[in-house]
Protein backbone atom coordinates (compact mmCIF):
# COMPACT_ATOMS: atom_id res chain seq x y z
CA UNK A 1 0.00 0.00 0.00
CA UNK A 2 2.51 2.03 0.58
CA UNK A 3 3.88 2.01 -3.50
CA UNK A 4 0.32 2.98 -4.08
CA UNK A 5 0.45 5.71 -1.71
CA UNK A 6 -2.66 4.79 0.30
CA UNK A 7 -2.87 5.78 3.89
CA UNK A 8 -3.06 2.94 6.02
CA UNK A 9 -1.67 1.12 9.58
CA UNK A 10 0.04 -1.82 10.10
CA UNK A 11 -0.76 -4.13 12.88
CA UNK A 12 -3.53 -2.80 14.76
CA UNK A 13 -4.99 -4.06 17.50
CA UNK A 14 -8.89 -4.83 18.11
CA UNK A 15 -10.31 -6.00 21.59
CA UNK A 16 -11.44 -9.66 21.19
CA UNK A 17 -9.77 -9.98 17.98
CA UNK A 18 -5.94 -8.89 18.19
CA UNK A 19 -3.95 -7.25 15.63
CA UNK A 20 -4.78 -7.24 12.04
CA UNK A 21 -1.97 -7.06 9.35
CA UNK A 22 -3.77 -3.45 7.75
CA UNK A 23 -6.55 -1.09 7.74
CA UNK A 24 -6.87 1.83 5.92
CA UNK A 25 -9.21 4.21 7.05
CA UNK A 26 -11.77 4.02 9.84
CA UNK A 27 -13.58 0.70 8.09
CA UNK A 28 -11.30 -1.40 6.13
CA UNK A 29 -9.48 -4.55 7.37
CA UNK A 30 -6.80 -6.54 4.89
CA UNK A 31 -5.29 -9.24 5.89
CA UNK A 32 -2.31 -11.05 4.53
CA UNK A 33 -2.18 -15.05 5.20
CA UNK A 34 0.91 -16.79 5.15
CA UNK A 35 0.75 -20.68 4.93
CA UNK A 36 2.96 -20.63 7.97
CA UNK A 37 -0.05 -19.70 9.96
CA UNK A 38 -2.90 -20.13 8.50
CA UNK A 39 -3.43 -23.28 7.13
CA UNK A 40 -4.47 -25.69 10.30
CA UNK A 41 -8.88 -26.37 10.85
CA UNK A 42 -7.91 -24.24 14.26
CA UNK A 43 -6.11 -21.14 12.39
CA UNK A 44 -8.66 -21.14 9.65
CA UNK A 45 -11.74 -21.33 12.25
CA UNK A 46 -9.79 -18.56 14.27
CA UNK A 47 -9.61 -16.11 11.09
CA UNK A 48 -13.24 -16.85 10.39
CA UNK A 49 -14.29 -15.62 13.59
CA UNK A 50 -12.01 -13.03 13.65
CA UNK A 51 -13.59 -11.96 10.54
CA UNK A 52 -17.26 -12.07 11.97
CA UNK A 53 -16.35 -10.18 14.95
CA UNK A 54 -14.84 -7.41 12.88
CA UNK A 55 -18.03 -7.44 10.22
CA UNK A 56 -20.30 -7.22 13.70
CA UNK A 57 -18.74 -3.99 14.25
CA UNK A 58 -19.12 -2.70 10.94
CA UNK A 59 -15.77 -3.24 9.33
CA UNK A 60 -15.09 -4.85 5.74
CA UNK A 61 -12.39 -7.43 5.73
CA UNK A 62 -10.21 -8.40 2.67
CA UNK A 63 -8.22 -11.39 3.30
CA UNK A 64 -5.46 -12.01 0.66
CA UNK A 65 -2.83 -15.11 1.26
CA UNK A 66 0.78 -14.53 0.65
CA UNK A 67 1.28 -16.38 -2.38
CA UNK A 68 -1.49 -14.11 -4.09
CA UNK A 69 -0.27 -11.31 -3.23
CA UNK A 70 3.28 -11.66 -4.55
CA UNK A 71 1.72 -13.71 -7.36
CA UNK A 72 -1.26 -11.85 -8.45
CA UNK A 73 -0.99 -8.21 -7.60
CA UNK A 74 -3.29 -6.97 -10.12
CA UNK A 75 -5.92 -8.80 -8.60
CA UNK A 76 -5.35 -7.93 -4.82
CA UNK A 77 -5.13 -3.96 -6.23
CA UNK A 78 -8.60 -4.57 -8.27
CA UNK A 79 -10.67 -5.88 -4.79
CA UNK A 80 -8.58 -3.33 -2.93
CA UNK A 81 -9.77 -0.25 -5.12
CA UNK A 82 -13.00 -1.50 -5.63
CA UNK A 83 -13.50 -1.18 -1.75
CA UNK A 84 -12.25 1.71 -1.51
CA UNK A 85 -14.68 3.06 -4.53
CA UNK A 86 -17.30 1.73 -2.45
CA UNK A 87 -16.16 3.53 0.62
CA UNK A 88 -15.63 0.64 2.55
CA UNK A 89 -12.44 2.13 4.25
CA UNK A 90 -15.12 4.46 5.82
CA UNK A 91 -17.57 2.81 8.73
CA UNK A 92 -20.96 4.37 9.29
CA UNK A 93 -21.59 5.42 12.32
CA UNK A 94 -18.10 5.83 13.35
Amino acid sequence: MLARGIPHSQQVRFAGVGRVDFVIGDGLVIEADSVEFHTDPASFENDRRRDALLTAQGFRVLRFSYRQIRERPAEVWAAIEAALMRGDHRRENS
